[in-house]
């Protein structure tokens, strides 16, 4: 076998790159089969990180699973990707493919478990001919075991995945969270599966099949609840702003909205109650462990909050961050895209859409010194890279136009 050290990456120049959202992965090519929010979400991190991501579309009117072209979530989904469309169905779609994917660093996919299969397009098939690709695959509940073939979404696996038990006020009912985070997290850990992947392919010079699930990702991020469950047995419930541990901490009234308040440890208490003027506390035996406020946890709460009544939310996070308390405004998402914290920060990045022309879209929220990343290219229209893409693959313009008219790309 060849030094896998020295042909790390078997892509080449499958045409004119688009602009690099960053270099740290400028020599991978990556296939986006990937639809709705889940699979974008793990793309969208190999492409922002400068990965060249072609993503394959259904020849159609440039709609897409789950969402307007032009809407916010396409746009902040696909961003820094070219496009080709593609009839899977069609012998002459399927050669194309076939073509591209012999060459490709990454696939990912986010289809049913049994659809990859009935198409030819699975990793068992697909590595025969190509066997360092990385074929990643996130799926509602995993590819095989009993649930496989249910179709998947968010709230479903936040629900079985125990999260909505856990999340909202005691005795109202189960609560989804505010953001699709079994989906969000998915794409994720399959976005670190699959650089795990590759790092481990420099060593082998041999790709392999990464999987995960709304499900997976959904239990996984139970952490230090499922932690207490499986080694105490502890079920946790609602406990709505209260945080379950660390007390006295979440939700207090101010003059003029509310705030939050973490204190977590006996230093942090003691910093608190002296914030508050309330000295006292530090040796009242109703407070003066953490299982005696565990115990007194809404007496606490209501002399906290007749205290933080008294002044605004700007005063008390002045005076509590001051004497070493977390305590911090709850913002709605306009005032936290105005916070001057996340302004400097930079996670608003400009880019000038298609669609929509000069708008914002939501940067990665990590910073690195050498390799940083951007938004280097909006969201591709629809097959607008076919020409480019085929023409390197040795497609005449003839033959690019005999594939459009036969609805292929």
């Amino acid at each position: 076998m060849t030094n896998p050290s020295n042909t790390e990456n078997n892509a080449g120049q499958i045409g004119t790159r688009t602009p690099l959202a960053s270099t740290a992965l400028k020599d991978y090519l990556v296939l986006d089969l990937t639809r709705v929010r889940s699979g974008p979400t793990c793309v969208r991190q190999l492409a922002d990180w400068g990965a060249d991501v072609i993503k394959i579309e259904t020849p159609s009117d440039g709609a897409e699973l789950g969402g307007p072209r032009q809407g916010p979530d396409f746009q902040n989904l696909h961003r820094n990707k070219r496009s080709l469309t593609l009839n899977l169905k069609s012998e002459a779609g399927m050669k194309i493919f076939r073509q591209l994917a012999d060459k490709a660093d990454v696939i990912v996919e986010n289809f049913r478990p049994d659809v990859k299969t009935r198409l030819g397009i699975d990793y068992e098939t697909l590595s025969k001919t190509n066997p360092r690709l990385v074929y990643a695959s996130i799926s509602g509940f995993g590819q095989d075991g009993p649930y496989s073939g249910r179709p998947g979404f968010d709230q479903i696996a936040q629900g079985m995945g125990g999260l909505m038990s856990i999340t909202g006020a005691p005795d109202q009912g189960p609560m989804r969270v505010g953001i699709p985070i079994a989906d969000l997290c998915a794409g994720l850990f399959a976005a670190q599966g699959v650089f795990i992947a590759l790092l481990e392919r420099a060593h082998s010079g041999q790709g392999q099949w990464v999987q995960t699930s709304l499900l997976q990702a959904q239990m996984f991020m139970l952490d230090f609840q499922a932690a207490r469950y499986l080694m105490d047995g502890d079920i946790a419930k609602q406990a709505g702003n209260n945080h379950p541990t660390s007390i006295p901490t979440g939700v207090f009234e101010t003059s003029d909205g509310y705030m939050n308040i973490a204190v977590a440890g006996e230093v942090i208490w003691e910093r608190f109650a002296a914030g508050l003027s309330r000295e006292d506390w530090i040796t009242n035996p109703d407070y003066a462990t953490s299982s005696d406020r565990s115990k007194n946890r809404d007496a606490l709460n209501a002399e906290i909050n007749a205290i933080t009544r008294d002044k605004t939310t700007a005063a008390w996070i002045d005076i509590l961050n001051e004497a070493g308390v977390p305590a911090g405004e709850i913002n709605n998402i306009g005032q936290a895209f105005e916070n001057p914290q996340i302004k400097h920060l930079g996670l608003a990045q400009p880019v000038k859409s298609h669609e929509r022309g000069d708008t914002h879209l939501v940067g990665q929220p990590i910073m690195m010194s050498r390799t940083p990343s951007h938004i280097a290219s909006p969201p591709p229209l629809a097959g607008g890279h076919a020409d480019d893409i085929l023409a390197t693959l040795g497609y005449s313009a003839e033959d690019i136009a005999a594939l459009r008219d036969a609805k292929t790309i």
